[in-house]
């Protein structure tokens, strides 16, 4: 895999990962088995998980090693650029500066194939045949499908069944590299006909489409599962962002005062914002990290801090997360990747310590946002970047209020070059709108049975 660029670049790709658990004040409480309500050891974990991610979903260790196998795949796009949007900064009149990090540039389009090409390359080196995995919209399937391509695994893959029809490229893409795609809930797994009988209109949503990934891999000996977000080890591999942000930064002669990203189940945000979050851990400073979600599927800013199961039939361990509730289906707006119930369990650890922030935007302001950095900076963000882009003008909007000059740092975590269809829908005054109600989430929240956390 050596090619011409990481000649040029291998000294700027990391060559470990960041796991934030061991610099954590309070420690991430252990999963819970569903049925003794124990916590479990790796060993559950085997039926769905190649050991070393194993290892690695537990270890508390600062730093893990990354595999040269694996840096030389990172180096077809990695070290990806940073850049300062002066263009933006000056349709604003900003008194802040600010910069973007972005993934876009990566083959399937976003920050996905950083934990995708891991998995499944220590996939590969436990000789598993198939890995099943779900997606919303679309960019983790892209992703895993790309890094399955490459070394030669079998890829399924379960598209949340609104996503599917709204980005039909994003399939032919997972398609070209050779990966099977299902419109999520299906017929083919007992988790998608038990859905489906009780709506055959279901939309779908990423708890549903994991439900049926997981029900595969669990009842084939060949087969694993791999997630795009939510786990820890997930979280760490995507690091990599992180560590080239603060070095670039440090090249710039500049340091975030205000770190913001997208927020579904965790993964663009712990990977921009967790090496920052080391600074103020090791060296005392004050870098605020905000992560950016859906007013429509506001677990972080609405949910509640409890075990719950991460995927909507109840296969998964427990996970201690704020949650808007395992059976919660958002609706079908177009925040794509962000429309997850639940939140990754340190990232959950960290709001709850008051170590991050978290901020709701609404789908308007959100393709507001974007639209006026493509026209400012020439790049068509992703709908899940837009909600990032949406938190920065409003920081943007406070160090005006309060005369601050401060830096500001936003993780353009992908472009949206195959999301045309949402913007149509938002140029054309089709999108309206759609903020969840308090009702709606109490209801919601109200149906959830798994066990509360002691204050």
């Amino acid at each position: 895999m050596k090619n011409r660029k990481i000649l040029l670049a291998e000294k700027e790709i990391p060559t470990h990962w960041y796991n934030i658990v061991h610099d954590m004040p309070n420690k991430p409480l252990p999963p819970l088995h569903p049925g003794t309500l124990q916590p479990i050891g790796p060993e559950a974990l085997a039926p769905l998980f190649p050991m070393e991610l194993i290892k690695q979903e537990v270890s508390t260790e600062k730093w893990v090693e990354i595999p040269d196998e694996i840096r030389d795949v990172y180096a077809l796009w990695r070290p990806t650029p940073m850049f300062r949007a002066y263009n933006l900064e000056k349709i604003l009149d900003s008194p802040a500066k600010i910069y973007y990090k972005y993934e876009g540039v990566s083959p399937s389009g976003s920050h996905k194939p950083n934990t995708a090409v891991a998995q499944a390359y220590y996939n590969k080196q436990e000789g598993v045949k198939r890995i099943t995995t779900e997606t919303g919209a679309g960019q983790w399937g892209s992703a895993l499908s790309f890094a399955c391509n490459l070394f030669g695994i079998e890829c399924e893959v379960y598209m949340v069944k609104i996503s599917y029809q709204q980005k039909p490229y994003r399939k032919i893409m997972m398609n070209t590299w050779g990966a099977k795609v299902y419109a999520s809930p299906t017929n083919l797994t007992e988790a998608g006909k038990k859905i489906l009988s009780k709506n055959p209109n279901s939309p779908g949503s990423l708890g549903i489409a994991i439900s049926e990934a997981v029900e595969r891999a669990a009842t084939d000996d060949e087969t694993k599962y791999a997630l795009g977000s939510v786990l820890n080890h997930v979280l760490m591999h995507q690091t990599v962002i992180g560590q080239e942000a603060v070095v670039q930064m440090e090249k710039a002669g500049d340091l975030p005062d205000v770190v913001v990203a997208p927020f579904g189940g965790g993964s663009n945000f712990a990977g921009i914002s967790f090496p920052f979050l080391r600074l103020n851990l090791e060296e005392g400073k004050k870098i605020r990290c905000i992560a950016s979600e859906p007013a429509s599927c506001p677990k972080l800013t609405k949910g509640v801090f409890r075990y719950d199961f991460g995927d909507t039939v109840g296969m998964t361990p427990l996970l201690p997360m704020y949650t808007l509730g395992h059976t919660f289906v958002p609706a079908p707006i177009h925040a794509g990747g962000l429309r997850y119930h639940g939140a990754g369990v340190i990232v959950s650890q960290l709001l709850k310590d008051k170590l991050i922030e978290a901020r709701a935007h609404d789908q308007l302001e959100c393709f507001e946002a974007g639209v006026l950095f493509a026209k400012a900076e020439g790049i068509i963000p992703a709908p899940e970047t837009n909600h990032a882009i949406a938190t920065a003008l409003q920081e943007v909007e406070r160090c005006k209020r309060e005369g601050k000059s401060e830096t500001i740092l936003i993780h353009l975590c992908g472009h949206g070059n195959f999301d045309l269809a949402a913007y149509e829908n938002y140029l054309s005054g089709n999108l309206q709108k759609h903020e969840i109600t308090q009702a709606e989430i109490d209801a919601a929240i109200a149906l959830i049975d798994t066990p509360e956390i002691a204050a």
